[in-house]
């Protein structure tokens, strides 16, 4: 990997506007479980929920038709309040300092990157860290339905408290949507990591992408063009960029 490392580090050096598109394998480092491999949220056994397909649990369907369920799923599967950065977020948090990365776009809903520091970020699946009223719209704190006793949690005015999250069935979100677009049509370089591509309408938002430099880092092979500037690396993505940070002499 070494070889790939310092490929890496020239392409980034010869590009002015830098963009990371990132999924789930970005936060596994961290703790968190990502969604379709072996060990994911998808396939954890667990007797409270076994009897639902693991869609319908992140769905408006649940959330509308069958409240208690989908809470009881929220805060037993979706708080990521303690968690850490790990050396992926803290990386291109440092990449973003020096200038060079313009913006992440990222499918987590966790609120990572911005716990590393980075302050251009694009979530086009809501955050998990964010609550508001489905009936007045009012705002309500991180912590609000992890610890509200509620099976269901009410706002003041009568209406269900919910995450700011994209749920199945639900449309993305339209400022977040429209600046990841232009993000990515501006940018001369884009890194796509921990993410298998296969989440739509998501996945597709890469083909604005029209620069010079595509790098790819995942474990396991996704379909991308192999153009002559293409650089695909098949290993975790907090090792490569501790590797990359450690040639750029950038602490981590």
């Amino acid at each position: 990997m070494e070889e790939q490392i310092k490929q890496f580090k020239e392409m980034i050096d010869a590009s002015e506007n830098v963009v990371f598109f990132g999924g789930a394998g970005v936060s596994t480092e961290s703790g968190i479980p990502d969604f379709r491999s072996k060990d994911g949220l998808y396939n954890q056994h667990d007797v409270r929920f076994d009897m639902y397909q693991p869609e319908y649990l992140l769905s408006h369907s649940c959330l509308v038709y069958e409240p208690k369920v989908y809470y009881e799923f929220h805060r037993q599967k979706m708080d990521t309040r303690n968690i850490e950065p790990n050396n992926a977020h803290k990386y291109l948090a440092a990449l973003e300092k020096e200038g060079k990365l313009k913006a992440i776009v990222t499918q987590n809903i966790d609120g990572l990157h911005q716990k590393a520091g980075s302050e251009v970020v694009y979530e086009i699946h809501g955050s998990a860290l964010r609550n508001y009223c489905m009936k007045c719209g009012k705002e309500y704190p991180a912590d609000y339905i992890f610890e509200s006793t509620e099976p269901i949690p009410k706002c003041s005015c009568g209406g269900t408290i919910r995450p700011d999250i994209t749920l199945y069935e639900e449309g993305l979100p339209d400022d977040q949507v429209s600046g990841a677009i232009d993000a990515l049509a501006r940018a001369d370089m884009l890194i796509i990591g921990g993410t298998s591509l296969t989440v739509y309408p998501a996945a597709s938002f890469i083909n604005y992408f029209r620069g010079k430099y595509l790098v790819v880092i995942n474990e396991s092979e996704i379909a991308v063009r192999k153009a002559e500037n293409t650089l695909i690396i098949k290993e975790k993505i907090g090792k490569v960029f501790k590797e990359l940070a450690d040639l750029q002499g950038i602490s981590l």
